[in-house]
């Protein structure tokens, strides 16, 4: 004989299994896809930099895990170069409290690069990238270096090297 529980299977659904099948619902009916690799319109690409330049190593980073384009190690290898001109940190005063001291700064990161292909004609002429973010001030602890200015950096540079991918996949190269 058959236990009359066990044919009487219920199943708990709680409710906020419905708000997450909803809100996955209303994103792929949106259209909404993740970005995905970069399809960049070249095959090979040398970045001329500084040699301690951390926003050409992030560059590299980039265009190796978001696209099929190449990394070459020397000018002659590739396709086009990308030469990182001037990469300028900067912090601005914005404002002062009542007592003088600094209420809020802004952090801007300055990026002059150019673009040529092997017969060194400009695909992107000289051209700039400006990431700026303003922070405000914390004086707790005037005088000890701040570990969020550090992320802060990082951050512009993230957001400078996704602008640079998005501006290198809009080149034009002469064939």
């Amino acid at each position: 004989m058959r236990n009359r529980n066990a044919s009487r299977l219920r199943v708990i659904v709680h409710p906020s299994s419905f708000i997450l099948l909803a809100a996955t619902l209303l994103v792929a009916a949106c259209g909404f896809q993740l970005r995905g690799t970069a399809t960049l319109p070249f095959d090979s690409i040398y970045v001329q930099a500084a040699p301690a330049s951390q926003l050409a190593t992030q560059l590299r980073q980039a265009v190796l895990a978001g696209s099929s384009t190449r990394i070459a190690e020397r000018p002659e290898e590739a396709v086009v170069i990308l030469q990182i001109l001037s990469e300028l940190q900067e912090k601005q005063i914005l404002s002062l409290t009542g007592g003088g001291r600094v209420s809020e700064f802004q952090l801007r990161l300055r990026v002059a690069f150019r673009l040529t292909d092997s017969k060194n004609r400009a695909a992107i002429p000289g051209s700039g990238n400006r990431r700026r973010r303003a922070c405000r001030y914390r004086a707790m602890l005037p005088r000890a270096p701040r570990p969020e200015d550090g992320w802060r950096c990082r951050k512009r540079r993230e957001d400078a090297v996704s602008q640079l991918v998005r501006r290198l996949q809009a080149a034009k190269i002469k064939s």
